[in-house]
């Protein structure tokens, strides 16, 4: 597979998921991704970002439950 960047090669292995959203950050440090072996682009597989997504709805669950004691 190559890179849609750098047209690098991509291999498997983990690489950091961060997002900022909703009044919280979030960090896995190794998620499962093809990553390019030039220029470190990661890609994630379907049933990654699928997971990533539910955890993701549960933490703004969570969050807004957090937030609605504050008010």
């Amino acid at each position: 597979m190559k890179c849609m960047y750098c047209q690098g090669e991509m291999r498997k292995d983990t690489a950091p998921f961060h997002v900022d959203r909703k009044g919280y950050h979030v960090l896995w440090d190794s998620v499962p991704a093809w990553v390019c072996a030039q220029c470190g682009e990661a890609y994630f597989e379907t049933e990654d970002v699928e997971s990533i997504q539910e955890a993701l709805k549960e933490l703004d669950k969570r969050s807004a439950e957090l937030s609605a004691h504050v008010a």
